[in-house]
């Protein structure tokens, strides 16, 4: 039990904490800025101000007990008059005596209740008689009252005669010094941080194909991450580059084979045998379609903002068109920043994959509540187990025990829709379908 709480703690504390950067380093400068000034206020307070508070007090204290002293040893109405006079000449109190009066029962609390209990030990120590006192009716008076024989003897004294009043100017400074020193913090905070954001948002862009226009400033360690950056898209752009060049020279040498070979079948006599070749003709060149758009990954089309509702239509279109059925629930006005050659590839590879294992597809899109855009494909076939649905993203991997195999296919549709919704900052998923078969979520950012 003890362990658990001792793990459970830090736990509580971690959450509280700011996560992003800016918080933290903030936090790191702010913390032992804000723990040092009030250490040092603690200390003013406790080691220095209580101090002066309490040595005034007690001055005041003996000037009150000198005062009641007097009256008690002549308390007729001229040496009461004297001692008045004498005590607003020497020590600047006011002395008045209330004949027949007694002590008032309650007080009002002070702000400071430390300043109350200084004097009160003060006047504790120093008079015998019961007495009263307010420091909280006037603004810079202090009303002592003390009982004696036939009344009350009052007196009124300056409230810096009891308190050192300009300890609030100390704190004053000290809660400006805290706020400026954070205010630099954050400022120079602030311009460090958003260097590396806008890294951050030069790789985010160019791994979802956008134009990257970035220029490396900030702290020297940053800028050496940026030009680290910078290298590495001119690398990964100059292999994109190469591949694409040889790709078309390899997809360009097989189609002229294939070309001459379906001229000649085109002018050779009908028969079953040129049917079947004919198939086997369209097949190949189907599958060699297949491996150049997994091997390209449609790296050199620009991310566009796109209208979805649009493009998803088309594609819907295009499978009612080639005898699917097709139901389709599409949001209007849906936008996203993506490729759409690569996107219209990779939507359309999973609704010829629901229409070639399901007699009925449900296509649908709608925004997400957590953000983002997300698109769901359904169909009623036979559908795949849950423990082999990664298996299904891997290339060339047609699981035939599940669904039926398709033979125009190579098992690399739903690996290349992955792929693209990754690179756009998405994801693809699967699920059962509440149709009874598969369930494809593609999920796009917003």
């Amino acid at each position: 039990m003890r362990l658990r709480a001792r793990l459970y703690v830090p736990r509580v504390i971690k959450r509280l904490l700011p996560t992003s950067l800016f918080g933290r380093s903030l936090l790191i400068i702010v913390l032992p800025v804000a723990v040092m000034q009030i250490a040092v206020t603690w200390a003013f307070f406790d080691a220095h101000w209580q101090t002066v508070n309490s040595k005034l007090s007690e001055g005041l204290a003996g000037d009150v007990a000198w005062a009641v002293a007097s009256y008690q040893d002549d308390p007729s109405p001229p040496a009461v008059a004297k001692l008045a006079k004498r005590a607003e000449e020497s020590l600047s109190l006011s002395i008045a005596f209330q004949k027949g009066k007694k002590l008032p029962t309650g007080r009002r609390p002070s702000l400071l209740p430390s300043l109350d209990r200084s004097l009160q030990e003060a006047l504790s120590d120093r008079l015998d008689a019961p007495f009263w006192f307010d420091t909280t009716r006037y603004t810079a008076y202090i009303d002592v009252r003390v009982q004696v024989e036939g009344g009350v003897l009052q007196i009124y004294a300056l409230r810096d005669r009891a308190f050192a009043t300009q300890g609030h100017i100390f704190i004053l400074w000290m809660v400006v010094a805290t706020l400026l020193l954070t205010g630099v913090a954050i400022l120079f905070i602030r311009n460090q941080v958003r260097a590396i954001e806008r890294l951050a948002e030069a790789a985010d862009a160019f791994g979802r194909g956008g134009e990257v226009d970035f220029k490396p400033h900030g702290a020297r360690e940053v800028r050496q991450a940026a030009l680290a950056f910078l290298a590495m898209k001119a690398r990964i752009q100059r292999h994109i580059e190469q591949r694409t060049a040889l790709l078309a020279s390899v997809s360009h040498d097989l189609r002229t084979p294939l070309t001459r070979l379906k001229l000649e079948m085109a002018l050779s006599e009908p028969s079953e045998q040129l049917e079947a070749m004919k198939g086997d003709l369209s097949e190949m060149e189907h599958m060699i379609d297949e491996y150049l758009a997994f091997a390209r990954g449609e790296g050199g089309e620009t991310a566009v903002e796109t209208d979805l509702s649009e493009l998803i239509g088309s594609i819907v279109a295009d499978a009612v068109r080639a005898g699917a059925v097709v139901d389709a629930e599409i949001t209007n006005g849906l936008t996203a920043l993506l490729r759409p050659n690569a996107f219209k590839r990779a939507l359309a590879n999973l609704v010829d994959n629901a229409a070639a294992h399901g007699d009925h597809i449900r296509v649908s899109a709608a925004p997400r509540l957590t953000g983002g855009i997300e698109i769901l494909v359904d169909d009623d076939g036979p559908g795949i187990p849950e423990d082999r649905y990664e298996d299904a993203f891997k290339p060339f991997n047609r699981l035939d025990e599940s669904r039926n195999q398709n033979e125009k296919g190579v098992g690399l549709g739903l690996a290349i829709a992955r792929d693209m919704a990754r690179g756009l900052g998405g994801d693809l998923l699967l699920a059962r379908s509440p149709m009874g078969g598969l369930r494809a979520m593609m999920r796009l950012p917003g």
